[in-house]
């Protein structure tokens, strides 16, 4: 016979940790559904220094395993498998893996969203090694250095500001002509004495020894190649969630992000939405794990008004 979790959750980061610590601390039966390891994207960073508890931070890897074993400890299991397709239509959800469909009462989607690759050669294995997603996370490496922005958006914007306060030297580099960034990122950037524009360009290549060294420069127009020495670069191209795989199950906004509230409760009763995979205004891991606290909750109304499922 089939085994009928209390819940799936869809995704083994800092909200899907959180949201098993709490579902199976209430006695909940629950699954954890995580394609890569304990902390998703968190893994890949280096040292977190903005998570409150760790006064000397945390490496990114540590915390996600730490999140995990703290889950388990309550009953939480966990398998390592990609979700492939869901269907939520009944009562009683399914979640498609190679590994076989995995059946549940409710559901928590907490699979994320991963940032947007410039999609160079060695991208990929000069990350953490000058190659940087996350300014905040970050940042503090570059104290006195030169770093190099790519974005043109508010993301890329706050990064920049954020870096120019830290680094020596911020290059912004944007395929445009003007940023897209909201007005009130402008002004304190143009007359930042450390911050330079680079318009109508792009990063063609990524130069190394072991570490990044710098990258070269394109005009989009006249495509002219310049070398620009740098200690790292932070790309800020936006983000892409991870949501192909619900194939209309939920709703989802233009730009493919779950669409729930604060209550984290998306268009589908039993089925709930909580870290960077949701609708939000900011994506970070104490967001994210507040999310999986609320999810938790929400879910035992749920369940509790459901019990003959």
């Amino acid at each position: 016979m089939r085994h009928i979790y209390d819940m799936i959750i869809i995704g083994g980061g800092p909200a899907g940790y959180t949201a098993a610590l709490y579902a199976s601390r209430a006695k909940l039966d629950v699954v954890v559904i995580e394609r890569m390891s304990a902390g998703g994207q968190m893994s890949l960073t280096g040292n977190i220094d903005n998570y409150p508890g760790f006064d000397a931070g945390i490496e990114g890897f540590t915390l996600g395993m730490r999140m995990q074993q703290g889950a388990e400890r309550f009953g939480a299991k966990t398998e390592y498998a990609e979700v492939t397709a869901v269907d939520f239509s009944e009562k009683v959800k399914k979640a498609e893996t190679a590994s076989g469909t995995f059946y549940s009462r409710t559901v928590v989607i907490a699979s994320g969203a991963n940032p947007r690759r410039l999609g160079l050669p060695m991208e990929q294995e000069l990350t953490g090694k000058g190659v940087h997603y996350c300014a905040h996370c970050d940042g503090r490496f570059y104290k006195d250095k030169t770093v190099i922005v790519v974005g043109g958006g508010n993301s890329a914007a706050a990064d920049a500001l954020y870096l120019s306060r830290l680094a020596a030297k911020v290059y912004i580099v944007h395929r445009r002509n003007s940023l897209k960034a909201e007005r009130l990122y402008h002004e304190p950037l143009t007359q930042s004495p450390n911050v330079e524009f680079i318009w109508n360009s792009t990063v063609s290549k990524l130069i190394a020894d072991g570490r990044v060294t710098g990258a070269e420069i394109k005009n989009v127009h006249t495509q002219n190649v310049k070398k620009i020495d740098c200690d790292g670069i932070f790309v800020s191209i936006g983000r892409k969630p991870a949501s192909e795989f619900l194939n209309n199950a939920v709703a989802v906004d233009s730009a493919g992000y779950v669409i729930a509230d604060e209550s984290t409760k998306t268009n589908v009763k039993g089925v709930f939405a909580a870290g960077d995979i949701r609708t939000k205004y900011l994506r970070q891991i104490v967001t994210a794990v507040a999310d999986g606290a609320v999810a938790i909750h929400f879910a035992e109304e749920y369940l509790a008004e459901n019990e003959s499922i």
